[in-house]
């Protein structure tokens, strides 16, 4: 039997809703126990600050250049994983989805062994004149590092679940390989693919331990918000917790916008 849109769905355990809602309630009341301890009289001059603004802004820039370059990279390596089969595809894949359980300093610190000044291929760039390491680029660095299995993982299930029969009725009607891609393959995957971008740049924006490792905290170059809210951590307390709860409203936006776009979080049509 055909569902149709708009029906109810089967009725569901009841026992189900007890630990529903304890879930809601483990993501729910810390975000309001932390906008609890925010006093609004203070908010202002604690976000307006030359330090605030100046991390804030870092870790929206850097946290979309990772995006992009996540979509750049992330892009054709899911194809490659899910419409290709060769030798070793396995181990690959397990390869791309290491950083999803490291922990992210050792990303950090195997970054920093890469492209270090003394680094596998750092030290060949320190010849050149150019040092990666401790700057803005090696934040987007690290961020992509952490963040890519995220669209990797995103879209390559999409696309596995799509399959290659839309793309064969293109092949027979003469499309060629990458008008396919364009106009058949990646339109139909835009759910998977919005969300796995979404989720890139959520990560890059809450990267710390990488970052931290890789790139240091320098005001204006490296520091980005996370890292601003460990050191006002110590210093003002205060602040911390309105960087915190702004950093919580700025992803909350971003997913919500996605959302209200285009009806769908993280591939899944509401």
């Amino acid at each position: 039997m055909t569902r149709h849109a708009g029906a109810r769905p089967a009725s569901l355990p009841s026992w189900l809703l007890l630990p529903a809602a304890l879930a809601g309630l483990l993501v729910l009341v810390p975000l309001i126990g932390l906008a609890a301890r925010v006093d609004p009289a203070q908010l202002g001059p604690l976000l307006t600050s030359s330090a605030s603004r100046d991390a804030l802004w870092l870790s929206l820039r850097t946290a979309a250049a990772a995006t992009a370059l996540c979509l750049i990279l992330g892009i054709p390596l899911a194809l490659v994983l899910a419409r290709t089969r060769w030798p070793g595809q396995g181990a690959v894949r397990t390869l791309v989805l290491v950083p999803l359980v490291l922990p992210p300093v050792v990303g950090g610190l195997a970054l920093l062994l890469t492209f270090g000044r003394r680094g596998l291929i750092g030290e060949h760039l320190q010849v050149l004149g150019i040092q990666i390491a401790y700057s803005t680029t090696a934040v987007v660095l690290a961020q992509t590092f952490v963040s890519l299995p995220f669209l990797v993982l995103s879209l390559e299930g999409s696309l596995r679940a799509l399959g290659t029969g839309y793309d064969g009725v293109a092949a027979t009607l003469g499309a060629g390989p990458t008008r396919r891609l364009v106009r058949v393959t990646l339109p139909l995957v835009w759910p998977g693919l919005l969300s796995g971008a979404v989720l890139a740049f959520a990560r890059s924006l809450g990267e710390f331990g990488a970052t931290l490792t890789f790139a240091g905290s320098l005001q204006g170059v490296t520091r980005t918000l996370p890292l601003e809210i460990y050191l006002q951590r110590e210093q003002d307390p205060d602040a911390a917790v309105a960087l915190a709860l702004l950093l919580v409203v700025v992803a909350a936006a971003i997913v919500g916008a996605v959302y209200a776009r285009t009806g769908t979080v993280f591939g899944n049509r509401a």
